[in-house]
């Protein structure tokens, strides 16, 4: 029987999105934008969850 945590299709969806209240998602992202977890979490509220969104409120564009 296959477990669908495996799915490649959920990793992929789940790599896409910066879960605001996961300390490990906000901290790596922080890290990745050499920014700090705060900024990193208004960010999220203000772009919403998708990495691209939050990546590129982060980079002020």
């Amino acid at each position: 029987m296959k477990s669908t945590t495996n799915s490649t299709r959920g990793r992929t969806q789940d790599r896409a999105k910066v879960a605001g209240g996961q300390d490990h998602e906000v901290s790596y992202e922080a890290g990745k934008m050499k920014t700090t977890v705060e900024h990193v979490r208004k960010a999220v509220k203000a772009a919403g969850n998708s990495r691209k969104k939050v990546e590129s409120h982060l980079k002020g564009k």
